[in-house]
């Protein structure tokens, strides 16, 4: 053979791992234009035309800015034709998340990240539409309003959330998925990734996204979905575009997200027989512990069906101390749980967010779990696990004494009386039960028996009658609290202000936000600034009789403050915010949309003078 073929060949395998490279790292840009090229190459037939259509009805969400009880901000927004788009700007009629940027990280309240968390998933909150029909999805679109740029996934399940008999398997499928990039317009736009075709027909797709690089909360309109009722057929040309897709989704599910069969790893027990280790039979024991330490979950499964010495270190209990399943959400199921089991002996942390849902997990399983593995657990993270009830937390209350830090966000389909298995949990140190239907007597169980809280989120906890009755037993019961978030408490009133005030001295972080009740004329706002010192972050959001008494007080007494939100006050002067900025000198988050007196120019020139802070003004066109 002619020695100029291995050449040609060596070249041509080079400029495939160059496309491949390129292929990864496309920009939204380029995506969208790939879209528009397989759209130019599909055929489809008169008889199989494509059905386009909007969202029915918001199946499932991790948060919203908005209220249980209104339409404002909310996730439920989604459901049918835009309210917005084209429109630019802030607009309530928008679904909108409730965090954004890297604020929420840095706050007093934010936890330490789990270790082995794969460095492809990064979605931070999900929402699930359903639509009328089921189709072969062709393309997406999702109608942003304001700062763009946040939906990182989206899938498609093949479960009918309308069907009224239960499917026999539940799929989920990538359609597309990015790292979180910056967009630096915050104009709508209509973004329209390129999608791989999936082999079944689809009525629920699921958004995740990121917000860390934006800089304010994304708004979103509206989410369309074509597709056909037929599978497409594709040319040529679209069928190879469409392979490199599905070749790079693989790789991400295969290093990322472990939708690739995870159970099937689990499962596996084929070991290669001989007694040769390489080199590994000469390391110490704790060395090879603490290189197998820097794998994925998913990578650590597959080096145990390597040899017997990386399969004991590999099932070894203190290889899963810190356990974070949320990645694989998708296939996480009662076997997978089962095979974790023999591993998870002394697991201390655990994270169980968004999984089990649809039936993947049942309680019989989780209690199985629990029983085997919950005497040393001390976090336990459950947020938007559907398949929680009553027994559940009974289980957790019995067999997890150590808890110190319970996550039960968005776990809405909790019952009331639940709650009160949680007053068992005497060690809990933080404990979230946002947007939950906790009721006031659960919950001033809960503060009695568990008097060592220093992190508690209340936030749209709309159960609960009467706050200041709450607020008064934090104060007396919960002297160590650090972070109290009373998000949209419908009731709490000066009184109750008061009473966390004088009993909670070291209180670093308070979110007050959307609170009707409180009025600046009572004082309670200048009282804060004056009892609580150690402040570090004060949401005031939408109260708007914040006025520069309060701002002043903030500068004099609570010089440790990094973010204050006072979106919405007509009462505070350009003046009064400088004077605060010359005392604060670690602010540096400041929200001041929609504030009257705060002009554009006064933005400015308080940027000019303090360029180290943030400073935000929203606008609405």
């Amino acid at each position: 053979m002619s020695p100029v073929f291995p050449m040609l060949t060596v070249l041509t395998m080079f400029y495939y791992i160059c496309l491949r490279r390129r292929a990864r790292t496309a920009t939204r840009g380029e995506m969208m234009n790939s879209h528009r090229t397989i759209e130019s190459n599909s055929r489809t037939s008169p008889l199989n035309a494509e059905v386009v259509q909007y969202a029915k009805e918001v199946v499932d969400f991790s948060s919203h800015y908005g209220s249980e009880n209104s339409m404002s901000y909310t996730m439920w927004n989604l459901a049918g034709v835009p309210n917005v788009f084209p429109s630019s700007g802030d607009f309530t009629q928008t679904a909108v998340f409730r965090t954004y940027g890297t604020w929420w990280d840095q706050c007093p309240s934010a936890s330490l990240p789990f270790k082995r968390t794969p460095p492809n998933f990064q979605s931070q909150d999900y929402v699930e539409l359903s639509f009328e029909q089921q189709v072969y999805p062709t393309a997406v679109h999702v109608l942003e309003t304001y700062h763009p740029g946040a939906v990182i996934r989206i899938l498609a399940c093949s479960a009918n959330p309308y069907s009224p008999i239960p499917p026999a398997e539940v799929r989920w499928e990538i359609l597309w998925s990015e790292r979180p990039t910056k967009v630096n317009a915050s104009q709508a736009r209509q973004f329209k990734p390129c999608i791989k075709q999936i082999n079944f027909p689809t009525n629920l797709i699921r958004l995740e996204v990121n917000s860390s690089l934006l800089d304010y909360y994304t708004e979103l309109d509206a989410v369309v979905l074509h597709g056909t009722k037929d599978k497409p057929v594709l040319s040529l040309k679209t069928s190879l575009i469409d392979m490199n897709d599905l070749e790079d989704d693989g790789y991400e599910e295969k290093d990322g997200c472990g939708m690739d069969s995870l159970n099937k790893k689990f499962s596996s027990t084929a070991l290669r027989e001989g007694p040769n280790n390489g080199y590994f039979d000469k390391l110490p024991y704790e060395l090879i512990q603490l290189i197998l330490n820097h794998l994925t979950l998913p990578d650590l499964c597959r080096l145990a069906q390597t040899c017997k010495l990386l399969n004991q270190h590999c099932c070894d209990p203190l290889q899963y101390t810190h356990l974070n399943l949320q990645p694989y959400w998708a296939k996480l199921s009662d076997t997978s749980l089962e095979f974790l089991q023999p591993r998870c002996t002394l697991v201390q942390w655990l994270n169980l967010s968004w999984t089990g849902n649809r039936g993947f997990i049942s309680v019989a399983g989780f209690s199985r779990f629990l029983k085997v593995c919950g005497s040393e657990l001390v976090r336990l993270e459950l947020s938007c696990s559907h398949f929680l009830n009553e027994t559940c937390l009974e289980i957790i209350s019995e067999m997890c004494p150590n808890l110190q830090d319970l996550n039960l966000s968005s776990c809405d389909k909790l019952s009331p009386q639940a709650f009160n298995h949680i007053a068992k949990l005497c060690s809990l140190r933080r404990l979230v039960l946002y947007r939950t239907k906790v009721e006031q007597t659960a919950l001033l169980s809960i503060l009695n028996f568990c008097s060592e809280l220093q992190h508690l989120s209340l936030g749209s906890c709309v159960m609960i009658e009467d706050y200041d009755m709450i607020a008064s037993m934090i104060g007396a019961k919960c002297k160590n609290l650090r972070t109290l978030d009373l998000w949209r408490c419908k009731n709490i009133t000066e009184n109750g202000i008061a009473e966390l005030a004088s009993g909670c001295p070291l209180l670093e972080e308070l979110d007050l936000g959307w609170c009707p009740t409180l009025q600046s004329s009572t004082g309670c706002f200048a009282r804060l600034a004056r009892r609580l010192p150690n402040l570090q972050k004060l949401f005031l959001t939408a109260n708007r009789s914040v006025c520069d008494t309060d701002i002043e007080e903030l500068a004099c007494n609570c010089t440790r403050l990094r973010q204050l939100d006072i979106l919405g006050t007509r009462m505070v002067s350009p003046a009064s915010l400088r004077k605060l900025l010359e005392s604060c000198k670690d602010l540096s988050l400041l929200d001041v949309s929609f504030c009257s007196q705060i002009d554009n120019r006064a933005v400015l020139e308080l940027n000019v003078s303090f360029p180290k802070v943030f400073i935000k003004k929203s606008f609405t066109q």
